[in-house]
């Protein structure tokens, strides 16, 4: 239960973090966003009006006669023009339509305003729709001011010369801010609104993902667990072994000497059976970190195969299990790498294939070739391996079959051991097998080419 709740501690705090790490990031990347189209379109209305501006200057002031007065080739050029001095002939600003405001057929939108001033900053006329109490801060060629409703508007302001070079007075030129202003709110709130939704879909996620990184972490400690308790089990038997022993001869009086031979040669299996489990475990352990073998030189996979063969012959024949070797004299296979190992590797399939095929069965081992593999196979007609089983079977202390491996005294590592060691030189190993039908276990590894034996 502890290990469970460090796990799911472990996991809040990855998924806190990359929530976190992605929220910074969301959010720093949602306010670039906001000031680059906020910057965009602000450049975009500036130069709108710029360009109204500059072509309202260069038509008008040619026209411009005496300072402070619009003369009537302006009026003509400014048909919509409302003046503000009563005693001239004036337009009715109030009945104005959209295409009548047009200012020289540059200005077409809605919120554009212009204004004449004469040079002691008096209105002398207007264009469009002139928004009142506007509040200037100070006069500058360009302004961005407010009206009492709140409302702002971009102006840019023009000296105007006559046509003699006297100086007319003033132009000013301005439009609404308000469609501006509404789409960078709409922004706002969009951002203010997703981002907060987002962030939830990316905590969501950020658990999920901290789940799939976790589950290695879960694999491994479930290994590490299910290790410790298969190797204290495998420890644990020879151990209470030679502790019934030793009591059962601590409680005799008198032992004679054939009892107490026997009894030392139990002990003696008992030990012999812990020194080899140790001896697989550090071996398992030396090759788990990696360790370079430690001597690589070309291997004879012919001899290995003669040797494996010869060595277990008795013991094939004391289980009624006959041992064969299927090997071309002519084609001598060599592999670079330790031969201690390689031998180790043989001898614990063929040690498996005769432990687990019923009497009057085979086992057969055949050395082939591709192009660029050396390919040695241990067939047996023995009980086989399920589909199940075949996916665990080169687990640490995995028996197919539990009471069998217990009577040949078995631990469960010879399979893992193999494993190992192809893996180290560089080959890989697989299984075929049918239940009630056998098993074929296949080891490539690549082989040397010009070598003899």
């Amino acid at each position: 239960m502890h290990q469970n709740q460090l796990f799911n501690w472990t996991r809040l705090k990855l998924a806190g973090w990359y929530s976190i790490v992605m929220g910074l990031i969301l959010c720093l990347f949602g306010l670039a966003i906001y000031h680059v189209m906020a910057r965009a379109h602000w450049y975009g209305l500036d130069q709108e009006l710029e360009v109204v501006s500059g072509t309202l200057h260069d038509a008008l002031e040619p026209n411009l006669a005496q300072p402070g007065v619009i003369n009537p080739e302006v009026q003509a050029l400014l048909p919509s023009l409302c003046l503000e001095n009563p005693d001239l002939e004036n337009v009715d600003c109030s009945t104005q339509t959209a295409t009548e405001r047009h200012i020289l057929g540059v200005v077409q939108q809605e919120g554009y305003y212009l204004r004449f001033l004469n040079p002691a900053k008096g209105v002398v006329a207007t264009i469009g729709y002139q928004p009142e109490n506007l509040i200037a801060q100070r006069q500058q060629t360009w302004q961005t001011l407010e009206d009492a409703e709140g409302t702002r508007y971009q102006q840019v302001t023009l000296s105007l010369k006559t046509r003699d070079q006297q100086f007319w007075g003033y132009m000013e030129v301005g439009r609404s801010l308000k469609e501006f202003d509404d789409h960078l709110f709409t922004l706002k709130w969009l951002l203010l609104i997703g981002l907060p939704l987002t962030l939830s879909l990316v905590a969501l996620a950020s658990w999920w993902l901290a789940g799939l990184a976790m589950r290695p972490v879960y694999r491994s400690y479930d290994q590490i667990q299910q290790f410790t308790a298969d190797a204290a089990h495998e420890l644990r038997t020879p151990l209470a072994a030679i502790r019934a022993t030793v009591e059962s001869v601590l409680q005799s009086p008198n032992l004679s000497e054939a009892e107490s031979r026997n009894t030392l040669q139990i002990v003696e299996r008992q030990n012999n059976r812990l020194a080899q489990l140790v001896q697989d475990l550090l071996l398992l352990s030396r090759m788990d970190i990696q360790k370079t073998v430690p001597k690589r030189q070309p291997c004879c996979l012919n001899d290995l195969i003669s040797d494996v063969v010869e060595e277990f012959a008795a013991l094939a024949m004391a289980a009624d299990v006959r041992l064969d070797a299927k090997i071309n004299p002519s084609q001598i296979l060599y592999v670079l790498g330790d031969e201690e190992q390689l031998y180790r590797l043989l001898a614990n399939l063929v040690t498996n294939a005769i432990q687990y095929t019923p009497n009057n069965g085979f086992v057969v081992m055949t050395l082939e070739r591709d192009d660029h593999h050396a390919l040695v196979k241990v067939q047996d007609t023995g009980i086989g391996i399920s589909a199940a089983d075949q996916m665990r079977i080169f687990d640490r202390f995995y028996r197919v079959n539990y009471d069998r491996s217990r009577t040949t005294g078995g631990s469960g590592l010879g399979l893992a051991i193999a494993q190992a060691i192809v893996n180290a030189h560089q080959g890989n190993i697989q299984v075929q097998s049918e239940i009630g039908k056998g098993s074929s276990f296949t080891v490539r590894l690549p082989w040397l080419k010009g070598n003899k034996c």
